[in-house]
């Protein structure tokens, strides 16, 4: 008793001089979708006045970038490869399961040729995310773009549109949950894991963003199938129907 009761107020002592901000504290499901500049409405529902895929447009979805974190103790973020490895595959069974949202003109980008493309993915990323912090002049249209980058993607799959995915997901680890009960206990918040992901649709004809989804939320596990199945249903949601 006296062990657990030492070790306890060790983490507690230790959480305190080491702990971060929140990482979020206790916020509940944000996930907004961003209209195109060109005067279209911000209802990305599949409403009709969302924006619309042509039939025989085709479509390529690059395979999901994504990883996976334990959040230790004091706040730090440590990357889990065979947690990102788990994820991935079930990100991908669950893409592979909504074929009736992404169309029949559907092809998947293979990991072999994402090596040779591995500049694009990181450059979705980073304008993804600034996309989910808008600058105040991009005001609330979605006036992004991938730029000539795209171009190589094009010219070997022939398609016209692809649907981008960045996602990054973090667990508390025990000693993390330890911490934060202890904490609370003396008024103190700590926060714990956090999912963060955007999904975008870019035209590979000019490297426009013709939709953006954000999805922000303390809840959901991406190791598991069902969980992660879930997470992809809301990052696609409002995503453009095929008319």
């Amino acid at each position: 008793m006296k062990s657990s009761a030492a070790r306890a107020l060790r983490i507690l002592w230790l959480s305190a001089c080491l702990a971060v901000p929140a990482v979020q504290a206790q916020q509940s499901v944000t996930a907004t979708s961003a209209p195109a500049s060109n005067g279209a409405s911000p209802r990305n529902d599949g409403a009709p006045d969302s924006p619309r895929r042509h039939s025989d447009s085709r479509l390529l979805v690059v395979p999901v970038d994504i990883e996976l974190f334990s959040i230790s103790a004091g706040g730090v973020a440590e990357p889990k490869a065979d947690w990102t490895e788990l994820a991935r595959r079930h990100f991908r069974d669950a893409l592979i399961a909504r074929s009736d949202l992404l169309g029949t003109q559907v092809q998947e980008l293979s990991e072999s040729d994402l090596d040779a493309f591995a500049q694009i993915n990181a450059l979705h990323g980073a304008v993804a995310q600034s996309v989910g912090t808008p600058l105040p002049t991009k005001k609330h249209a979605l006036d992004w773009s991938l730029g000539d980058a795209v171009s190589p993607l094009r010219a070997q799959t022939g398609a016209d549109h692809a649907l981008f995915l960045w996602v990054r997901d973090s667990y508390a680890s025990t000693e993390r949950k330890v911490a934060m009960v202890a904490l609370a206990m003396i008024g103190v918040g700590l926060g714990g894991g956090l999912q963060q992901g955007y999904a975008s649709l870019v035209d590979l004809r000019d490297g426009r963003l013709v939709w953006f989804k954000r999805l922000l939320r303390q809840t959901g596990d991406l190791r598991e199938a069902e969980s992660a199945a879930e997470t992809v249903e809301a990052l696609l949601k409002g995503f453009p129907a095929v008319k």
